[in-house]
């Protein structure tokens, strides 16, 4: 156990000095604008098509 332990430490250690976490970092942080954009276009896009299925329904009685 002790062992694995003592790999895994080794293992964050070194990739915490890798400029690879600096990248993960960019990702994370666009992956997260692209959602906010996303649920921004569907509560609109939402609030639009309810309007028209509210119109169409009211036509059809």
């Amino acid at each position: 156990m002790m062992v694995q332990f003592d790999f895994l430490k080794t293992w964050l250690k070194a990739q915490a000095k890798t400029e690879r976490g600096a990248s993960l970092v960019e990702y994370a942080l666009l992956v997260a604008l692209i959602a906010v954009v996303c649920i921004a276009a569907v509560s609109f896009i939402g609030s639009s098509a309810k309007d028209k299925f509210s119109q169409v329904g009211s036509s059809i009685k």
